[in-house]
C-alpha cells in the first residue's frame, strides 16, 4: 500500500482555497500511484478556527467542502480533517474529526479524544472528546488514526486520563496515522520526534505523522511531517516551513530500513535559554509568519521605524526577505538626541538591503509639543514624559504614512523589552504585527549574526554598539535594565519554565535582581494587554497563550 503525506498551508475560513488545495493534492497523489493520501488536522477549515466554529454556516461550509472532496476519491482513499457534528443530545455539538473518504463516500469518521486547553490551545471550548475508538479497515490493513494531541499522552506525567492508542491497539492495527496541527517553537521539533518515537516503541507499529505548515496570525506551523518505521527510526522527514508531499510503501516500514536514522533518542528539553539555539528555524518561522500574515490578509507593503538599532535592523532584514525589498519602507526619524552614527547605520542598512527609506527629522514637531505642554509641565525636570513624547511622535508619523499609502506597520519591540515594560504605549509599541515580540534581546543578536552569515547586511556597528533608545543625552538600555545576557536567562526561567522567585534564586540569580525583574514583569502587564499580535516562536509567547491578570499582586 502506497501512502502519501500532503503537508499543506491552509487559510482559516477560506473554504474555496483550502478545498482546491486538497483536491490538487489528491490529484498529485493519484499521479504517483498512491492508494491513500493523508492531510493535516482541520485542514478543510484551517486551524485554529476558534469562535468561527460557533457559526452554523461555518460548519455547513465545512461539510460542503467534504462533499466536493469525496467526489475525487473513487480511485484513491483520503484522510482529511474537519469538524463533525455530535448526534448525541449530551455534550458539545462538534467533534474535531478525521474523515476517511473513499469510493466517493464518507466511509468512517474518527473523533479526536484529547482536547488541549493549555497555551494557545482551547479545543475543549468547542469540541466533545471521542467516546468510542475504531480502526479503519482498508486494503486488508487496519489503520489506527489519531489526531494531534491524541499521541501526546505518554510519559511520566500524562495530561489526560485516557490514551486513545491503548484502545486502538486492542484491535491489532498495522499502522498508526496522525493528522496534526502542531505549532513551531524553537524547542519543539526534537520533542515532537521523541513523542512519536515513544509511541512507535510502545505499540511496535510504524507511524505516519502529517503536520500542517503555514502561519495563522500568531501561530506558525512548521511542517516537518514524519514517517517512522516499526523500530523507531525516521524513514522520511518532510521539509520545514514549506509545502511538500512524500510517499512510502507501508510494507517497507515493518522491517528495518538501512537508510533510516535513529530518532532523537538523547533529546532533552532546554532548561535554560541558549541564545543561538535553532536560530535558523526561528528566522524561517519569522519570515513565514510575516509572509502569511500579509498574504492571507491581502496586504502587500510594510512600513517600520528604522532607528539604527539592532531590533529595527533585524526586523527590516527579515521583512525584506518575507515581502521583497521593494515592499518594505523604512522611515528614519531622528530627534535632538539621535546620534549621527545611528542615522548613518540605518541608511547603510537600507542601502545594503536595497529597500526604500525616508528621513523625517522630528526636532520641530518635538519642540512644538514641548512648547504646548510647557505651561502644564510647570517647570518640572525632564523625565520619561519628554522621552516618550518623541516615541509617540514617531508612532503618529508611521501610522499617518500607513493610512495614506496602505502600509502595515511592523513593530520592532523584542521580548525582553515587552517583559520589563521598556517601551512606550502608542509610540514604539504601535504596530499591526510584532516580529520580534517572542524573541529575547540576545536572540535578536544571534539573528543578526545569522543574517550576516554570508556577507555583511546589518552593519557591524549596529551589532557592536551598546543598545539605546536615544531619548535623552547619552542614554543606554543598561541605565534602566540589567545586562541582557543575565536578564534574558532570568526571564526565560519565569516565562517559559514558570519558575517562581525561590526556584530562580536557587539557580544562582541575585535575589534583588529577581525581585526587581519580576516586579517589572507584573506591573507592566497592562502594556502587553494592549499590544499587537506577536509571531510565536517559543513555548510561551505573550498574547493568546499567556493569560495573566493585569491587576494582581502575585510576585510583586
Amino acid at each position: 500500500m502506497k501512502i502519501i503525506l500532503a503537508q499543506q498551508n491552509y487559510h482559516i475560513g477560506n473554504f474555496e482555497r483550502n478545498t482546491a488545495k486538497i483536491i490538487e493534492g489528491i490529484q498529485a497523489a493519484k499521479a504517483q500511484g498512491a492508494h491513500l493520501v493523508v492531510f493535516s488536522e482541520l485542514c478543510v477549515c484551517g486551524y485554529p478556527p476558534r469562535d468561527f466554529l460557533e457559526f452554523e454556516d461555518f460548519i455547513v461550509q465545512c461539510h460542503q467542502a467534504i462533499d466536493q472532496i469525496k467526489a475525487h476519491t473513487h480511485d484513491i482513499a483520503v484522510l482529511v480533517g474537519a469538524p463533525a457534528r455530535n448526534p448525541q443530545k449530551e455534550g458539545k455539538d462538534l467533534f474535531n474529526a478525521a474523515w476517511f473518504l473513499h469510493e466517493g463516500e464518507v466511509k468512517q469518521v474518527v473523533h479526536k479524544t484529547l482536547l488541549p486547553t493549555y497555551d494557545v490551545f482551547d479545543e475543549y471550548r468547542y469540541f466533545e472528546p471521542a467516546y468510542e475508538w475504531q480502526v479503519i479497515p482498508f486494503m486488508g490493513k487496519k489503520l489506527a488514526v489519531t489526531i494531534c494531541e491524541d499521541i501526546w499522552n505518554l510519559g511520566d506525567n500524562p495530561l489526560y486520563r485516557i490514551c486513545p492508542m491503548d484502545k486502538l491497539i486492542e484491535q491489532q492495527p498495522d499502522v498508526m496515522i496522525n493528522l496534526s496541527a502542531s505549532p513551531f517553537d524553537y524547542d519543539h521539533d526534537e520533542d515532537r520526534k521523541e513523542i512519536i518515537r515513544a509511541n512507535v516503541l510502545k505499540y511496535r507499529l510504524p507511524m505516519l505523522y502529517c503536520n500542517a505548515v503555514g502561519s495563522q496570525t500568531e501561530i506558525v506551523f512548521d511542517g516537518g511531517s514524519l514517517i517512522f518505521d516499526a523500530q523507531g527510526n525516521v524513514v522520511k522527514e518532510l521539509p520545514f516551513f514549506t509545502e511538500a508531499m512524500d510517499s512510502v510503501e507501508l510494507e517497507s516500514l515493518a522491517t528495518r530500513n538501512d537508510q533510516a536514522t535513529l530518532a532523537n533518542a538523547d533529546f532533552t528539553p532546554l532548561t535554560e535559554l541558549i541564545f543561538d539555539h535553532n536560530i535558523d528555524r526561528i528566522y524561517d518561522a519569522l519570515v513565514l509568519g510575516i509572509r502569511d500574515y500579509f498574504g492571507k490578509m491581502g496586504f502587500s507593503k510594510a512600513i517600520l521605524g528604522s532607528s539604527g538599532g539592532i531590533d529595527s535592523a533585524v526586523t527590516l532584514a527579515i521583512a525584506c526577505d518575507a515581502l521583497g525589498k521593494d515592499n518594505v519602507r523604512a522611515v528614519l526619524m531622528p530627534s535632538p538626541y539621535s546620534t549621527e552614527h545611528s542615522v548613518d547605520d540605518a541608511v547603510r542598512l537600507s542601502e545594503n538591503l536595497g529597500n526604500p527609506y525616508d528621513i523625517i527629522r522630528i526636532d520641530d514637531i518635538y519642540n512644538s509639543f514641548l512648547t504646548t505642554l510647557k505651561p502644564y509641565f510647570k517647570g518640572l525636570p525632564f523625565n520619561v514624559a519628554e522621552e516618550n513624547t518623541q516615541s509617540r511622535i514617531r508612532g503618529n508619523l508611521l501610522m499617518g504614512l500607513s493610512n495614506k499609502f496602505g502600509y502595515i506597520l511592523l513593530n520592532t519591540s523584542n521580548k525582553s523589552e515587552l517583559a520589563t515594560g521598556y517601551g512606550t504605549l502608542y509610540g514604539d509599541m504601535a504596530g499591526g504585527l510584532s516580529v520580534l515580540g517572542d524573541v529575547y534581546k540576545m536572540q535578536v543578536y544571534a539573528l543578526a549574526r545569522y543574517i550576516n552569515r554570508e556577507k555583511e547586511i546589518i552593519p557591524v556597528n549596529i551589532i557592536d554598539k551598546a543598545p539605546s533608545a536615544e531619548l535623552r543625552p547619552n542614554q543606554k538600555d543598561s541605565d534602566s535594565l540589567p545586562d541582557y545576557a543575565v536578564l534574558d536567562k532570568l526571564l526565560y526561567q519565569y516565562i517559559e519554565r514558570r519558575q517562581g522567585p525561590k526556584e530562580i534564586i536557587a539557580q544562582g540569580f541575585d535575589s534583588a535582581l529577581v525581585s526587581r525583574t519580576l516586579k517589572l514583569m507584573n506591573t507592566n502587564e497592562y502594556k502587553r494587554n494592549q499590544f499587537c499580535p506577536i509571531i510565536r516562536v517559543s513555548s510561551k509567547a505573550f498574547g493568546v497563550g499567556r493569560r495573566v491578570p493585569i491587576v494582581g499582586k502575585y510576585l510583586i
